[in-house]
């Protein structure tokens, strides 16, 4: 694909963590930052974890939320597609999004080339060594009957419930203290392992991830590069593809 505008990435937003009020400013502020990408942008992509927690009854949707989603609505309208992938805290989405927003929903990781540069993309959930515990509980998480099962507790009773345990698994002191995510070496870089893999086997010019949490660039071999586009609880990072590189920025409004 050859485009002569921009291509806009970014990641976990988390929305409804850790307490209502900071929730409410980091959706303003990434509602305003989309504001000010659409002038100029050919695609955005948002790769997982959008919500802390996300799932589509049939007739039911969680509460709140409402100005990104119509500020979604209103990029996709004005024919700027907005592609938004599930990520390991929303991964119970089921086609709101896509019908009522116009936004194109991605579960796994794709291909895209833009101007010659080859793209992997992904949220970057369970990939790479590792993490056997999560691995198998998303294989749960997936599983239709127990969808179907968890359809069945009422909204009330179910989005509590999830939002409780959403909030433990990546804060600690429920819900009050942020655990500090960390970088220590490449080798300890579970994504960065999956990147050397598919390496072994095909080319891509840029790998983009989220989920760690952490803005990252690493120069994975001469001609490949991993971005991860950390988050919005804390660094407010992206990355960009003007055509011609690919870069991680930090908004300042």
């Amino acid at each position: 694909m050859s485009t002569s505008g921009k291509i806009y990435f970014a990641s976990d937003l988390h929305l409804g963590t850790p307490d209502e009020a900071s929730s409410f400013a980091r959706e303003k502020l990434f509602v305003q930052w989309l504001d000010e990408v659409k002038k100029d942008a050919a695609e955005i992509f948002i790769i997982g974890d959008i919500f802390d927690f996300w799932h589509e009854y049939k007739t039911v949707i969680p509460k709140g939320h409402v100005r990104l989603q119509g500020k979604i609505a209103e990029i996709c309208d004005a024919g700027i597609p907005i592609h938004i992938f599930t990520g390991n805290h929303d991964l119970w989405m089921f086609g709101y999004l896509e019908k009522e927003l116009g936004a194109k929903l991605h579960k796994n990781p794709i291909e895209r080339t833009f101007n010659g540069k080859t793209f992997l993309i992904g949220h970057g959930d369970g990939l790479g060594p590792g993490d056997h515990g999560y691995k198998f509980i998303k294989k749960v998480f997936n599983n239709p009957v127990c969808q179907f099962f968890f359809r069945w507790i009422h909204p009330d009773i179910g989005v509590r419930l999830a939002n409780y345990f959403s909030r433990k698994s990546r804060y600690g002191n429920n819900g009050n203290k942020k655990v500090l995510e960390q970088f220590t070496t490449e080798e300890n870089e579970w994504l960065v392992q999956y990147c050397r893999q598919v390496l072994q086997k095909q080319h891509f010019d840029y790998f983009i991830f989220g989920h760690r949490h952490l803005p990252l660039d690493i120069q994975l071999n001469e001609t490949s590069q991993y971005i991860n586009t950390g988050d919005w609880l804390d660094y407010n990072s992206y990355a960009l593809f003007d055509g011609q590189k690919l870069e991680l920025k930090y908004y300042k409004p």
